[in-house]
């Protein structure tokens, strides 16, 4: 999963999302040019949401319900979208509210470009980090979902080296 590519992603990010070999490749906002999404195709199928950079990419919805499945069961409901959150991974009211109504138990979210893992009101909050440009001093990491029959786990790779990144 990735996001704020901001029409610039790094250049191993193909090599880094090669290496997952993921069913699907989720992009939470701030894509900037469209190729970039069809880079990302190359390796796998893509959704993707807008960002606030990507006001006249009309073909992008704005947030979407992503159901991850393993032999028909459902494991994991997510609600993608932008932004999401107000410092650190505390949800927007109506994010909560929407990701509530919509039965998600996570929310995948960009923008800050702050890869974090967290929980708000019971419901978890993934931000990705950003493989765009480097931004202060932020590192340049995408996220992983890997889904196992009894769980989902969470975490971040950094895209220059491909090793698990923590704060």
């Amino acid at each position: 999963m990735v996001a704020d590519t901001h029409s610039q992603p790094h250049e191993q990010t193909r090599a880094r999302l090669s290496e997952l070999s993921p069913e699907v490749i989720l992009h939470a906002g701030d894509i900037g040019e469209l190729s970039v999404l069809d880079e990302l195709r190359a390796v796998a199928p893509v959704l993707a949401v807008r960002g606030n950079i990507d006001t006249r990419v009309r073909t992008v919805p704005d947030a979407m319900v992503i159901e991850l499945r393993q032999s028909e069961v459902l494991k994991l409901r997510i609600l993608l979208l932008h932004i999401a959150v107000y410092g650190g991974c505390r949800l927007r009211p109506e994010v909560a509210r929407q990701a509530r109504s919509e039965r998600a138990s996570l929310v995948v979210c960009g923008h800050s470009h702050v890869p974090f893992i967290g929980k708000d009101r019971g419901i978890g909050v993934f931000n990705p980090g950003s493989i765009g440009p480097k931004r202060f001093q932020l590192p340049i990491v995408l996220g992983v979902i890997d889904v196992t029959p009894t769980s989902a786990s969470l975490r971040h790779i950094d895209c220059a080296s491909g090793a698990i990144w923590a704060p």
